[in-house]
């Protein structure tokens, strides 16, 4: 399963050169990740997915250049990886018939409270399995 979500582009996200500036893309990624993680929270007073998350990698592949339109780009989000503290998120920014972007970002879960990276709970690790996706590292590897 993935988590999808459509990205508005905004004129600001332009650079000189007419397509959306490499920073944006990470603000994207950003903005996408965010909704899938807080889609995930459960609304039962659960403390799954609460607190906060730092971001410990990102990794981008630029695959061709995304100029401004009205209409909003597609981000699919997955889960390729998870440890005991750590989760990795692959991204493809695109549209029905290209991508243009390809990513991943590793996060760590962090205890705010007590200001430190804290472990992925059974229940996050549960949820965070039914979006878990590793062919694309498997075929890296390979």
């Amino acid at each position: 399963m993935r988590h999808i979500f459509s990205c508005p582009l905004r004129w600001s996200d332009m650079d000189a050169f007419g397509h959306v500036n490499n920073a944006v893309f990470v603000r994207y990624l950003e903005e996408a990740r965010i909704d899938f993680m807080f889609r995930l929270a459960p609304g039962d007073g659960s403390p799954s997915f609460s607190g906060g998350s730092v971001v410990a990698r990102h990794e981008i592949d630029y695959l061709r250049p995304l100029v401004h339109r009205h209409e909003p780009v597609t981000i699919e989000t997955r889960v390729t990886k998870i440890s005991a503290a750590s989760l990795t998120v692959a991204y493809e920014v695109k549209d029905a018939d290209q991508i243009y972007v390809r990513a991943s970002t590793m996060v760590v879960p962090y205890d705010l409270d007590k200001g430190r990276p804290r472990r992925i709970t059974d229940e996050e690790r549960a949820v965070l399995e039914t979006y878990m996706d590793d062919s694309a590292e498997k075929a890296v590897a390979v």
